[in-house]
């Protein structure tokens, strides 16, 4: 499970670029989950599965500002526990690889009880105990701002984490009722990295000396930009099929020729209409689909200094984006009946998904009405205040084919006089301007995961001082925070959905950010490739992967 809504995809962003011939599309499914599934009996012992890297590492801690990504997110999982997983339909499970139980054993306080298997231990001899529980939580609860963490919810309600019945057990009080707790300690990390600032920010900066997973790290090239693992004998659960698993960073024109040389085995599809028609012509490949956990956005910076600091100025560039326009050219002939996402929270499909972007809809007109009242008039095709031109600073990642967003967004904002630079950005620039807020506007996508009232506090909750978290936009409200506080202390399902709908729609009312569609989930595998592919909201399954006998 991903500790938060915090998985950043950079540059494997958006990709739909017109062919000559005919058209593919994807089928609608209603499956949660495509991964070819056998038994474990009919996977061979050994192999190894090649898999792309968007981004190289430059920091193998997932809770740490540099590390909230989604390859460290899949690296996480087949090299660390996590407390709970998700299921193919989003809900939480038990690992009883890390856990016996995980239960609420008192409601006031709320006490939640962690009773750790005990074969669990951390490859370098060290017991799982209470104490790695202890340590986490410090790193998290955002006491100690030289922690440099990506999000503090949920742990900020903590009072205290203490030693149960033995080393094995640990009791963690919350000062208020924390209803999402099953999303906390995820991905687990050892006391090691997490027990001081130094060793959190920097420790895990270049590999990752310490697992607790079916995998650990067995080298790291710098230079080739490959990441391998191996089966490591010292994990206590079921061994994995696989011996190795090697990740590179690929470019994403360069997937489909990699996957036919047989350099790769697998790669996301996404929104990319040329993977899919190559992936569907790849002799050994096939295409595997499930709903994803990836929606895409955009981001407006309303922090202090900024140009769009003024709400109804960003209100206004919101409003001139359509995003109807954008999702149809972006993944219409792949999902020809697709439609924006319209809920920052909860994904399409999801129980609890409601469409609010009605809250600011789409209103050219409108938005020049409100851009003459705030003084940017027009001069010619431009808007102009002060002698100063309204221009914004977009910034994206490196995928040749997200200017095609860009420059959708572009077209439609210049109609109402305002001129967008399109800047795309190396990954090593792309990160630190979004989380330094030097821009505009920024393109990119967030993951769901079952925990959307606390993981999304990160994202849209209020900075607290130069602690922005998760929430690159800069923008939040006492309205907002106030019900997202009650939301996750809420344990009542519908009145806690209730409660994430209406923060939405005051985030939406904002401005904070524009939220485009969700990704199509489509996977190119190779064909003998088992319980492997298209995961949907599931966790990887990293132990039961591998090839055909």
């Amino acid at each position: 499970m991903r500790a938060r809504l915090a998985v950043l995809l950079a540059v494997s962003a958006v990709a739909l670029a017109a062919c000559g011939g005919g058209t593919s599309t994807l089928t609608k499914t209603t499956q949660q989950i495509d991964v070819n599934p056998h038994p474990r009996d009919d996977v061979r012992d050994g192999g190894t599965l090649r898999l792309p890297l968007d981004i190289f590492p430059n920091n193998y801690n997932y809770n740490q500002i540099d590390g909230t990504n989604s390859d460290i997110s899949n690296l996480s999982e087949a090299l660390l526990p996590w407390p709970f997983t998700l299921a193919p339909d989003g809900t939480d499970v038990i690992n009883r690889d890390l856990l016996t139980s995980g239960e609420v054993t008192s409601t006031s306080p709320q006490v939640v009880t962690y009773t750790i298997n005990p074969k669990a231990t951390w490859n370098d001899g060290t017991p799982i105990s209470w104490r790695d529980f202890e340590a986490y939580w410090k790193s998290q609860n955002g006491r100690d701002p030289a922690y440099l963490t990506s999000g503090t919810t949920g742990y900020q309600d903590i009072t205290s984490v203490a030693r149960g019945v033995d080393d094995k057990q640990a009791v963690v009080t919350f000062g208020k009722p924390f209803a999402e707790w099953k999303n906390l300690f995820s991905p687990f990390m050892p006391a090691s990295v997490t027990s001081t600032p130094v060793a959190f920010n920097t420790a895990w900066k270049t590999s990752m000396p310490v697992s607790a997973g079916p995998f650990t790290i067995e080298s790291i090239d710098q230079t080739r930009k490959t990441i391998t693992l191996k089966r490591d004998p010292k994990w206590w659960g079921t061994p994995a099929k696989l011996d190795r698993i090697i990740f590179s960073q690929y470019d994403r024109s360069a997937l489909p020729d990699a996957l036919a040389n047989n350099e790769l085995d697998a790669f996301d599809i996404g929104s990319d209409l040329n993977l899919l028609r190559r992936a569907q012509t790849t002799p050994g490949a096939v295409v595997r689909d499930a709903p994803s956990g990836y929606r895409y956005q955009v981001t407006l910076n309303g922090g202090g200094g900024a140009l769009l600091s003024d709400a109804r100025l960003r209100q206004a560039i919101a409003q001139g984006i359509d995003r109807a326009a954008v999702t149809t050219q972006m993944i219409g002939q792949i999902e020809p009946d697709a439609k924006p996402d319209g809920n920052h929270l909860y994904m399409p499909g999801t129980k609890d998904y409601q469409d609010n972007a009605g809250a600011l809809p789409y209103d050219p007109a409108h938005a020049e009405q409100v851009l003459d009242s705030l003084g940017w008039v027009r001069n010619g095709a431009v808007r102009q205040k002060d002698g100063k031109q309204l221009t914004l600073r977009l910034v994206f990642g490196e995928a040749v084919t997200n200017v095609d967003v860009g420059k959708a967004i572009q077209n439609q904002l210049a109609k109402i006089g305002v001129t967008v630079e399109l800047h795309q950005l190396p990954v090593t620039e792309l990160f630190p301007n979004i989380t330094t807020g030097n821009f505009d506007m920024a393109f990119f996508a967030w993951s769901y995961n079952g925990s959307p009232l606390s993981n999304s506090f990160n994202i849209y909750g209020s900075p607290i001082g130069n602690l922005v978290q998760e929430n690159y936009g800069r923008v939040g409200t006492p309205e907002i925070d106030a019900q997202f506080t009650q939301g996750i202390s809420e344990l009542d399902d519908a009145k806690r959905a209730q409660l994430g709908n209406n923060a939405d729609r005051l985030i939406w009312q904002q401005a904070h950010s524009v939220m485009l569609y969700a990704r199509p989930g489509a996977v190119a595998i190779r064909s003998n490739v088992a319980n492997f592919g298209a995961f949907g909201l599931a966790n990887r399954n990293y132990i039961d992967a591998g090839f055909l006998k």
